[in-house]
């Protein structure tokens, strides 16, 4: 972090109710936290109304998302600091490879099966649904904004 004496706004509490005017002061952190809840609930919810995780559509994105065959140990290292366990990933490794929608190959290398690719499909739907509820409203610029100012505060506070 550069200098903790630059911002122009003081800290706020953090206040469900605060108006437009009084948003600048609002703490980021609750903000955050708020709407990760939000989005992250409904999509967790429709998932689970297949029976499916969200630990388990980001093994299938990942398997699927490269040019060569990730094995178990990259998929857990790639993806564990999303998880909300140390051990989750692994586990949906384990639960798609039980469901056939996985395969491993002789050099260990993960494959999606016909059945994983279906799902994923399927997965992929469904959350593009979750999505178009919680984009309506919001332009695709003023999205790219958000997300632009969330970048930068992480980077402002990320280690060096």
């Amino acid at each position: 972090m550069d200098s903790l004496n630059r911002t122009t706004t003081d800290q706020a509490p953090a206040n469900p109710a605060a108006t437009d005017d009084m948003l600048a002061a609002q703490p980021i952190g609750y903000w955050c936290g708020l709407v990760q809840a939000a989005v992250t609930r409904p999509l967790r919810d429709a998932m689970a109304r297949i029976d499916v995780t969200q630990p388990q559509y980001w093994v299938l994105n990942r398997v699927n998302g490269g040019p060569t065959p990730p094995s178990r140990d990259e998929v857990v290292a790639q993806l564990s600091h999303l998880a909300d366990g140390p051990h989750e990933i692994g586990r949906a490794v384990d639960q798609l490879l039980h469901r056939a929608w996985l395969r491993v190959d002789g050099e260990e290398r993960l494959w999606l099966t016909d059945a994983g690719e279906a799902g994923r499909v399927r997965i992929r739907e469904l959350a593009s649904e979750v999505r178009a509820v919680v984009h309506q409203g919001i332009s695709d610029e003023e999205y790219v904004a958000a997300l632009k100012v969330l970048r930068r505060m992480l980077a402002n506070v990320a280690p060096s």
